[in-house]
């Protein structure tokens, strides 16, 4: 491989006309996507049209006249098409962090009913973090015995499950590592065991194909904003499987999940279907503009986007490999295509520094905790020779040392 196959490659790329969908500034290889999304060229038109015309012209009117009232309803059945799930089983709302808390509680209570001796909420130690306090945060707040268990590694989940485990949160694929469980056969073994289980989908959805009802899941939660592309802090998404929606509640019972919202009535009576995971007013600006890249992702072949992001992470780990070996970089990503979602991470010892000084080269990746350097590989608007740059970016950066400098030392607020 060597750039001129690259650019071969690119160019007989079928996703290569979704790169024009999508504003990325010049002199950028943007390897971030999987943290936050570039803006969709339609965003901005989007966005004058919803402040201008729809607020500006139709004020509060527009709650009818432009349909407010049901983006999140909608969405969610768009977004049921990414997800595999079905019209009626997804709403678009709230953040991720929120969207957990409703379903772990929709789901303990549901496991109580079945089997009041369950008692542990299994996870794994290197979820998201935002997974495992809101989990601590409602074992506390319910004060009802429940235990939060931790494993290792994807591979210790089956000898985990056992008569005392409720609900199983899991992240389909890993933040930090890019790991990705079978969805379907986890699903299958946590069943088995008796237990409900809750995927979440950040670091998967718009990247990696997921089919909830094919896996037989029980409940689904993730955000936007990254490879959807829907704006900085936009919206998340839930799914519940139709089995669950006449047997749930959730304990967030804002006036947005009432049967009849505007009768005004005095007492909670939930909605019949995934509306009753609503809680209060929208945020219509931002859910519009989720609309922009959910119809770009839906136009997209998934079985293209999942063969491109194989391909693109392969090469990277290859060129790595190749060029940067004598420097202390250490893939913590599995080689095996089956078990990885769609972003590389290297170990480095000086792993901020490095990132920094790649960002100052134009070369956007991000780093997490310890030591780890992330590319995401983002295949709507990413080729081959994208990849043959920033690896010759971040050799450079490692051969020169460019990174040792007090400069790229310093802390930021966000890394």
């Amino acid at each position: 491989m060597n750039r001129e196959s690259c650019l071969a490659a690119d160019r007989n790329d079928p996703l290569a006309p979704f790169r024009d969908e999508f504003l990325l500034p010049d002199c950028v290889l943007y390897f971030d996507g999987n943290s936050l999304g570039p803006r969709p060229v339609g965003a901005l038109e989007r966005a004058t049209t919803v402040v201008a015309d729809e607020w500006g012209s139709g004020l509060i009117r527009s709650w009818n006249d432009a349909d407010w009232f049901s983006l999140p309803s909608r969405l969610g059945d768009k977004m049921s098409h990414l997800i595999g799930g079905g019209d009626g089983e997804t709403v678009v709302t709230d953040t991720t962090t929120l969207n957990i808390f409703k379903t772990l509680a929709a789901a303990l209570g549901i496991a109580e009913k079945r089997d009041p001796a369950r008692r542990v909420i299994l996870s794994e130690r290197d979820n998201f973090p935002t997974d495992l306090y809101i989990t601590e945060g409602l074992i506390e707040f319910v004060d009802r015995g429940y235990e939060l268990r931790l494993i290792d590694s994807p591979a210790d989940l089956a000898g985990a499950l056992g008569p005392e485990v409720a609900v199983v949160l899991l992240s389909h694929v890993n933040y930090r590592t890019g790991a990705m469980f079978d969805l379907a056969a986890s699903t299958r073994d946590i069943h088995d065991a008796g237990a409900l289980v809750i995927w979440d989908l950040a670091h998967s959805v718009g990247a990696v194909p997921v089919d909830l009802v094919g896996a037989d899941a029980d409940f689904a939660v993730g955000c936007t904003y990254k490879y959807l592309n829907g704006g900085p802090g936009a919206p998340a998404f839930l799914w519940v499987h139709a089995r669950h929606h006449d047997d749930f509640r959730q304990p967030l019972s804002g006036w947005w999940g009432h049967a009849r919202p505007f009768a005004m009535e005095p007492s909670y009576e939930p909605h019949a279907g995934i509306q009753r995971f609503l809680c209060g007013t929208q945020p219509v600006v931002s859910l519009s503009l989720v609309e922009c890249g959910l119809d770009i992702a839906l136009r997209a072949d998934p079985v293209d986007v999942r063969r491109k992001s194989l391909e693109l992470s392969d090469l990277f780990i290859a060129l790595v490999e190749e060029r940067c070996s004598r420097h202390p970089l250490t893939l913590i990503t599995p080689r095996d295509p089956a078990a990885r979602g769609s972003h590389v991470s290297f170990r480095h010892p000086e792993g901020y520094a490095v990132m920094q000084a790649l960002i100052a080269r134009g070369l956007i990746g991000d780093y997490r905790e310890p030591e780890v350097l992330r590319f995401g590989i983002t295949p709507l608007y990413l080729g081959h020779t994208d990849v043959w740059d920033a690896v010759e970016i971040l050799r450079d950066v490692l051969d020169s040392e460019a990174w040792d400098s007090p400069a790229f030392r310093n802390r930021a607020a966000v890394t």
